[in-house]
């Protein structure tokens, strides 16, 4: 596998297989894919067609049954699981639908949590996440806990603490799918503003159009499928 400079993410002839009871269940065959650095890329596609399965993979995850996967000219899948979490924790956010935030920690420390894993002192760790929560919008709500904030303050707070670390690419799974329209097109906005204004590379499975228009390339998948640049399916489209 040769690397671009220019790309942030290599997949070569990647295949997912899981086992339900005796049968081989396959997630993802032959996909083929490169993303360039400071992409917005949205993977849409039916549920069931592979998308969230290539983003935990990215993400180091979940480990592909075979082929390659290289991100940032790292190759991901041959290494260990305390390898991966390193560099996980440094390299990439992630952001869930379900926000994903602990009850009984206030914004402030659901934020501050990846930054427990690094060498930052207290006071670093403080400045870190109070530009994070400023810039979501919430530093005026460090000091509540998730009950007290709405769904989209909520999601606002998951971005923070996957932005807290500084990652290079931001994977972003079903965002809007639990917020009402309003909340959905703040958190979008965000997404596109930390894409062009922080160079952070964005990847985002959805399975909503509407989504899909805030980013700048969109692939789709269908059983497994990655179908080729460009290329939309047939009649009933990506939902």
């Amino acid at each position: 596998m040769t690397t671009n400079p220019n790309t942030l993410v290599e997949i070569r002839n990647l295949r997912r297989v899981f086992r339900r009871d005796n049968e081989q269940v396959v997630a993802l065959e032959s996909c083929n894919m490169d993303i360039a650095r400071g992409e917005f890329l949205a993977l849409m596609g039916p549920s069931g067609s592979g998308k969230s399965t290539l983003l935990n993979i990215i993400a180091g995850i979940d480990r592909p049954t075979s082929g390659a996967v290289r991100v940032d000219g790292t190759d991901i899948a041959g290494m260990s699981d305390r390898e991966l979490a390193r560099w996980r924790n440094t390299n990439i956010g992630f952001v869930f639908q379900t926000f994903n935030l602990i009850p009984v920690l206030t914004a402030f420390e659901n934020v501050e949590l990846p930054l427990l894993l690094t060498h930052l002192g207290k006071a670093e760790r403080r400045e870190h996440v109070e530009t994070a929560l400023n810039l979501v919008g919430l530093e005026d709500r460090m000091r509540h806990y998730p009950r007290q904030l709405s769904g989209g303050q909520e999601q606002r707070v998951a971005i923070a603490r996957a932005i807290v670390t500084d990652p290079s690419i931001l994977l972003v799974d079903e965002p809007t799918g639990d917020l009402d329209a309003h909340s959905a097109e703040e958190i979008l906005r965000l997404l596109e503003r930390l894409n062009q204004e922080f160079t952070k590379s964005v990847i985002m499975v959805t399975h909503d159009p509407r989504a899909a228009q805030h980013a700048r390339k969109v692939r789709y998948l269908e059983k497994g499928l990655l179908l080729d640049e460009g290329e939309a399916p047939a009649a009933k489209g990506a939902r």
